[in-house]
């Protein structure tokens, strides 16, 4: 393509600068569990799981970007909450499951498994996988912690 018609067709390359764009920051990284579309936490609101003690769905209106991966909120004093202070709110493990992580393993989550320990957020795949959890931990936090560094930068179909 020359200069020239490169230039004669600026709506074209606008959509195709987006989807590029798009489909970059949709992959946030092997250090976050993130959808196909970039969003962490299978969209619900980081902060309410510290304020509302319960998982609570985001929406698209009210969003943030950390470590690479967009965070929903269910309104903006939540959004404008969390951007003041992002680590105090993001999960441990990048949302990864914290009980896979005891393991080395990195497993999505749904999101509605979670518990504040120590004013930090950890997430499990579900409900189940969080009665496991649950049995010790300490001992999970501890064995988590191990292999974080480890796996951290691995993309989860590697491990």
């Amino acid at each position: 393509m020359s200069f020239s018609t490169f230039f004669k067709t600026p709506f074209k390359n606008l959509i195709a600068i987006l989807a590029l764009s798009v489909s970059a920051f949709a992959s946030a990284g092997a250090d976050t569990d993130t959808d196909a579309n970039g969003v962490i936490l299978a969209g619900h609101d980081a902060v309410a799981y510290f304020t509302d003690n319960k998982p609570v769905e985001g929406s698209a209106k009210f969003t943030a970007v950390h470590n690479d991966a967009i965070y929903r909120f269910s309104s903006a004093k939540n959004r404008d909450t969390f951007k003041a202070n992002p680590s105090k709110y993001a999960p441990q493990y990048g949302g990864f499951c914290a009980y896979g992580m005891t393991f080395g393993k990195k497993f999505e989550i749904d999101g509605k498994a979670f518990e504040i320990v120590d004013g930090k957020l950890f997430v499990n795949k579900n409900l189940s996988v969080y009665k496991a959890w649950k049995k010790d931990v300490p001992k999970h936090i501890s064995q988590a912690n191990q292999q974080w560094p480890t796996v951290e930068k691995v993309p989860a179909n590697k491990l």
